[in-house]
């Protein structure tokens, strides 16, 4: 099938990150995907948030707003963590995937709030930015719904950072073309699901903001699929 999207692909992790990620997931794939990298778990409690940052109980933190267009939506499930570090690293991941996305239907390569979530010229940041202008390129925005399940936090044993892990499910998420509005629909396939890894690190400026430093997507997640 034809595949014209160019929304997030699969991409490795640095050499050094990926020794922590050791047993975490599968091997990369790239994707070529028509669809953002995509998983469905099934049955789990979702919650769906598409114009606004995960809720934090960090106070005083200024948020960038991202306000979706009414045909994007964006649901994660809710997960039940043993602490506030795991939670807010969590909650920041889940926000520098819509910052993502979020870029990708401003159509805007620098956009605030990637960078927000990121860190500064991160292979995180770097990432976020590349999709984005892939999209662009392309004249694409994308359409639906995107559906994150499964998500585990895991505390890097020596170090301040955090791995979180989900998997996506795009089999209802499409692009469109920004000048005709035309939807390209593909059929559900393998390749609607992907295997996220997101290395996260605390802000050291704000205290209770994580960002993303490092990610590793792994594209046709059979595990994902289930």
């Amino acid at each position: 099938m034809n595949r014209s999207r160019a929304l997030p692909a699969a991409v490795s992790f640095a050499a050094a990150a990926a020794l922590l990620l050791t047993g975490c997931g599968g091997g990369d794939k790239g994707s070529g995907n028509d669809k953002i990298a995509g998983a469905d778990g099934g049955g789990a409690e979702k919650t769906a948030a598409p114009s606004k940052p995960a809720p934090s109980k960090a106070p005083g933190i200024d948020r960038p707003v991202m306000k979706f267009p009414s045909d994007v939506s964006l649901v994660f499930d809710k997960a039940s963590l043993p602490n506030a570090d795991q939670a807010a690293a969590l909650g920041d991941a889940e926000n520098f995937v819509r910052a993502v996305i979020y870029g990708v239907t401003k159509h805007d390569v620098d956009n605030s709030a990637y960078k927000f979530y990121s860190e500064f010229q991160s292979p995180a940041q770097q990432y976020a930015k590349e999709q984005i202008q892939k999209n662009i390129d392309a004249g694409l925005t994308a359409t639906g719904v995107s559906r994150y399940t499964g998500a585990k936090v895991q505390m890097v044993k020596g170090t301040k950072s955090a791995v979180v892990t989900f998997c996506s499910n795009d089999s209802k998420f499409y692009s469109k073309e920004i000048k005709s509005a035309k939807v390209h629909k593909t059929e559900e396939s393998l390749s609607d699901y992907a295997f996220w890894q997101v290395g996260m690190m605390p802000s050291t400026a704000t205290k209770g903001l994580w960002r993303a430093s490092e990610i590793k997507v792994q594209g046709e997640a059979a595990q994902c699929r289930g």
